[in-house]
């Protein structure tokens, strides 16, 4: 789940086939595409695990179902005050420092997920998405069925859209490493390189050889470490 906390002069613009939101949101993985756009923006971008995120945000990916909220409409006069925090510092260190510290004081210690379903995910995450879904079943001791209707009422998605997601999500990291690409799909579980183009495109909207130069890529050299940014040349890892 992406939490966007906007405190500069721009404001955000995030489109779905759901509506338009404007300013500071949350939105859980949607089904479709994602358009966003704005002039002069400055924002702090938290991507949270599904596992956690109902005890920081006070909701699931599967109340949102593919929604994105206004976070004055989920967290009040709240919401308003923390970003109205991170526009007093004037460090982008400070910013993400304090945004840690704000976030950790609203997690609650409620269980919002079945320890199986947490670990479920877990395992999907640790495998990069290459863990069967009657593997996974089969290690909590739950039928496929159970686990599928578990998961998907509690994380927002079908654990193969979640495996889906996260091998891309790997592989997305290597192509914008500037790894090759055909060495991106052995790695990384794919069939072949079509299997690779194939998911690219569905979720970006450009092909693999592309990905790298993308702006959403480009200009975060914190959630994509080791990737210098616009304008540098990065060498196959």
């Amino acid at each position: 789940m992406t939490l966007l906390l906007e405190f500069g002069s721009g404001t955000p613009i995030v489109e779905t086939s759901a509506g338009r939101q404007r300013g500071s949101l949350v939105a859980a993985p949607a089904p479709g595409a994602i358009w966003v756009w704005g002039e002069n923006v400055e924002c702090v971008q938290v991507r949270l695990s599904p596992v956690v995120a109902p005890a920081v945000l006070g909701i699931s990916a599967a109340d949102l179902d593919g929604a994105v909220v206004g976070l004055d409409d989920l967290w009040g006069r709240d919401g308003s005050r923390i970003c109205e925090q991170l526009g007093e510092v004037s460090s982008w260190e400070e910013r993400l420092a304090l945004t840690d510290t704000l976030l950790a004081r609203r997690c609650t210690a409620r269980a919002y997920v079945d320890p199986e379903v947490a670990w479920a995910w877990q395992r999907i995450v640790i495998g990069r998405g290459l863990v069967g879904v009657d593997s996974l079943a089969a290690e909590v001791g739950w039928s496929r069925k159970r686990l599928w209707s578990r998961f998907s009422a509690q994380l927002g998605l079908p654990p193969k859209r979640a495996a889906k997601l996260v091998r891309f999500d790997h592989a997305a990291h290597r192509l914008a490493a500037g790894v090759d690409v055909a060495r991106v799909a052995a790695e990384s579980g794919y069939a072949d390189q079509s299997h690779l183009h194939r998911d690219v495109m569905a979720f970006t909207g450009v092909t693999p050889a592309n990905v790298g130069s993308e702006p959403w890529l480009a200009v975060d050299d914190i959630a994509w470490a080791g990737y210098p940014g616009p304008g540098s040349t990065v060498s196959s890892a």
